[in-house]
């Protein structure tokens, strides 16, 4: 549980299938959501009342692509407290990768440069997502490994994919 001075007590715990609280969220902030079959994990953070965050994920072998997070706070919440919950979402998803398998997660940026950062994500190509997570909307991408995995450059004349494969 988190608490924050506008959002009140939150409730941050995993997401279940079919997904339609996360999916409202996305529609109502006017972000892209894959298709609920696509999605493979989601995590929200709730008030006694409602969803009020959420976060998703696809799959594609051992790559995770995060959609999200999107929050709705309240109008007189600051920037600060949503930056938080939009924090909490992103750990949850990070905590449960190593989990399932997960050792590579990718996000769109979305204007959230500080959030990717501040959680060890990086700016990777485009060209090495694998294909099955290619093609989703917006520009840009961070990559974030776990565990032991490293990330390595492309060697000269390698297959650009090989800088995101485990050593």
């Amino acid at each position: 549980m988190g608490r924050s001075k506008f959002l009140g007590e939150l409730l941050y715990r995993p997401l279940e299938a079919p997904w339609g609280g996360a999916l409202e969220l996305f529609r109502f902030a006017g972000a892209w959501a894959p298709a609920p079959e696509r999605i493979e994990r989601g995590w929200g953070a709730e008030d006694r009342e409602r969803l009020c965050g959420a976060v998703v994920a696809e799959r594609a072998g051992s790559f995770g692509m995060l959609h999200g997070p999107v929050v709705v706070a309240a109008p007189d919440a600051s920037p600060e407290d949503a930056f938080d919950v939009a924090s909490e979402l992103l750990q949850a998803a990070l905590r449960h990768a190593p989990e399932t398998g997960v050792d590579t997660v990718v996000a769109r940026p979305q204007g959230l440069d500080r959030l990717w950062v501040r959680h060890g994500f990086i700016p990777v190509p485009e060209a090495d997502l694998p294909p099955a997570l290619r093609g989703r909307p917006g520009m840009g991408l961070f990559g974030w490994r776990g565990g032991t995995a490293l990330w390595s450059a492309a060697r000269r004349g390698a297959p650009r994919s090989s800088s995101l494969t485990p050593r």
